[in-house]
């Protein structure tokens, strides 16, 4: 069986997975949550964290008994069975797809606004093909200009932090300090839920790690422990920024929600205004470049999952072939780029195709993870036989509270994004039925 080379390190599976996620994801969607959540993002952001937490448990499970590039196909394969591992694979697979596509398109975007000679088209087709090259160059340069762009973004939001600091301490919060937790009057659980289902596309990424299983050098918990610090990480800046911004904002969420136009630049224009204008500048552009660098270790992890499925002959065989130069899955990876190229373009064309790229993408991941809590639930309870009282706890009563927080968020997507979901769901149960081999699929760890 093709085996991918062992070669990345704890700290290049965490850079990887924050740079997937965007330490400044919440940017762009702060003025959307704030006006849908009355004014509680952090809370948002709060609660969207621990119902991944459950998810990264369940991933940190996985990855050390199964290390495998098919991630949740692989799990589900063995810890349920084959067909509902597929399943679980191919709708997973629509998130890694699509959310590369958004980030791609995003980039274009906002490299069209500083420099318009280009369109976004254009934009977009440059980032694409700027980072699949290094994708396909080697993991050691990929790795190295990930770094770069996470300390970039990282140190932006510091001086955000140290300015808007500085201000609280001079001017004081437009708000009192808690409210944005707390509210200014009854919570409605309906609202929360909604907007967490937004918020909820800030962190999908981090479950990228685990398709870099076969590639960990060190011992198999080494890939959870990196899923799991990636969350947490990415959960204090996101609540850090958001509650920020929340204390700094000029406007409340009532204005926001009469003014739709402000929402996607609410974050930029609270920057510039009340710390200082060339930071709200500074951050755009790195959020320009960071999203197509975000796009290329989304491209990279679905290229492995396409892998994947073609080790186990559902997809074409030849897409599991791994370059002898630098040993990795480079007809995979094309082809990952081949959809986002076609995927983001088309989004660029159309009107408001980002907003409807974005719709896709959460539904994915959720039935994804869903798949995932209960592949640990089949895995470790069942064919494991783990039955100690600490075994019900750890693989039975936490992969279910994984699930529990997650159908109500799936429950309240909107109609259009399940509608395409169960037509993208539709054709892969196709090609399982003409590509599946005559013996049962059993996904090596």
């Amino acid at each position: 069986m093709s085996q991918l080379k062992r070669s990345l390190r704890p700290r290049d599976l965490v850079v990887m997975g924050l740079l997937f996620i965007g330490p400044a994801a919440p940017v762009g969607l702060y003025g959307t949550l704030e006006a849908s959540s009355n004014g509680m993002t952090p809370l948002v952001y709060l609660l969207a964290t621990i119902v991944m937490a459950f998810t990264a448990w369940s991933y940190s499970v996985m990855s050390a008994e199964i290390p495998n590039a098919g991630a949740v196909y692989a799990y589900a394969s063995r810890g349920i069975c084959p067909s509902v591992g597929f399943i679980a694979g191919w709708v997973i697979l629509l998130d890694y797809l699509f959310i590369p596509a958004v980030a791609y398109l995003f980039s274009g975007i906002s490299l069209n606004a500083l420099l318009p000679a280009l369109p976004v088209w254009c934009w977009t087709l440059l980032a694409v093909a700027g980072t699949t090259l290094l994708n396909v160059i080697g993991l050691q340069r990929a790795r190295k200009v990930s770094l770069i762009v996470v300390l970039a973004e990282v140190i932006t939001l510091l001086l955000i932090f140290i300015g808007g600091l500085w201000v609280l301490l001079h001017r004081g919060p437009a708000v009192p300090v808690l409210q944005p937790f707390v509210g200014n009057g009854t919570v409605s659980m309906t609202v929360l839920l909604s907007a967490v289902s937004i918020a909820l596309l800030s962190f999908l990424g981090f479950d990228a790690i685990s398709s870099f299983g076969e590639e960990n050098n060190g011992n198999r918990r080494q890939v959870g422990q990196a899923t799991m610090l990636c969350l947490m990480l990415a959960g204090i800046l996101f609540i850090g920024q958001t509650w920020l911004a929340s204390l700094l904002s000029p406007w409340s969420s009532d204005w926001l929600n009469q003014h739709p136009e402000m929402q996607g630049k609410a974050f930029y224009d609270i920057v510039g205004q009340t710390i200082a204008g060339g930071l709200g500048g500074l951050l755009a552009i790195t959020k320009a470049f960071g999203a197509a660098f975000s796009a290329m270790i989304g491209q990279a992890a679905a290229g492995r999952l396409i892998f994947s499925l073609s080790r186990d002959k559902i997809l074409p065989a030849r897409l599991s072939k791994i370059s002898d130069k630098n040993g990795l899955p480079v007809l995979s990876i094309l082809m990952a780029a081949a959809i986002n190229s076609l995927l983001a373009v088309i989004a660029a064309l159309a009107t408001d195709g980002l907003s409807h790229l974005v719709s896709f993408v959460d539904v994915g991941a959720i039935c994804g993870f869903i798949c995932l809590h209960l592949s640990v639930i089949g895995w470790m309870l069942v064919k494991q036989k783990k039955r100690d009282w600490r075994s019900f706890i750890l693989y039975g009563v936490l992969p279910m509270a994984g699930i529990l927080t997650l159908l109500p968020v799936l429950l309240s997507m909107h109609a259009f994004a399940l509608s395409i979901a169960g037509i993208w769901l539709a054709a892969g149960l196709i090609i399982y039925v003409f590509r599946r081999p005559h013996q049962p699929l059993h996904p090596r760890g």
